[in-house]
């Protein structure tokens, strides 16, 4: 560890220190309302609930005796979809003023030193999706990609449903189907016909041009051949 660096499990007196530094690092994302909550009093709420529980693991960093990072984890015992225990990390953060200084990597270590003792073989993050700094860092540190994380209002996912069930079809019944099948073979039937017809149909401008020629020769008959008889 860096001179003048140093990082140590939180205690219920950092509250206040920690709850500056989230308030720093949700004004720095692009979307600081899937970070953390901007009240400060329910923000210490919180973090004051995960430092009482047993699976929570709140790492604090100082850089020159002053608070400059963070690291909130979280042990996650085997469950339904897990068979080994791991440190869930939800949040890590180095102040601006204080990076590229080591602590970042100390925040890691102490991390790393959690889940030794809670006996977790594997470390996750999931950093949010713009913080392009944080996947890089994590990224020359071994983590590697292994879910991908959406998020979405529970207001607007009422409406889309809402908008996908609208605009779905409804499915016809069955005898609806045997008719338009039925239906597209008439008109199978009768295309083949009008095709067979074409020919026929072809030779109408020569009837026609022979009528046209018939005229012509009538009218070239001489006047007397040409009266009529009542």
């Amino acid at each position: 560890m860096r001179p003048g660096v140093l990082v140590r499990p939180a205690h219920p007196d950092d509250l206040d220190a920690l709850v500056e530094l989230c308030l720093e690092a949700r004004g720095e994302a692009a979307v600081g309302s899937q970070l953390c909550t901007d009240a400060s009093d329910r923000l210490r709420e919180q973090i004051g609930v995960l430092l009482g529980l047993p699976t929570g693991r709140v790492l604090i960093g100082h850089l020159d005796d002053e608070p400059a990072g963070f690291l909130l984890a979280r042990v996650v015992e085997p469950g339904l979809f897990l068979d080994v225990t791991s440190l869930g990390i939800e949040a890590v953060y180095v102040r601006a003023g204080a990076r590229r200084r080591g602590l970042g990597h100390a925040l890691l270590g102490g991390a790393v030193t959690a889940a030794e003792d809670a006996g977790a073989t594997e470390l996750y993050a999931a950093p949010i999706p713009g913080a392009r700094g944080m996947h890089r860092f994590l990224a020359r540190l071994g983590f590697a990609p292994a879910a991908s994380h959406r998020v979405v209002t529970t207001a607007a996912l009422q409406r889309r449903l809402a908008h996908e069930h609208a605009a779905t079809p409804t499915r016809r019944s069955a005898p609806r189907g045997l008719e338009d099948l039925i239906a597209r073979r008439r008109q199978a039937r009768e295309g083949r016909v009008r095709h067979d017809d074409a020919p026929v149909a072809a030779d109408q401008p020569r009837a026609s041009m022979s009528m046209q020629v018939s005229r012509a020769v009538q009218t070239r008959r001489p006047s007397a051949s040409s009266t009529t008889t009542w």
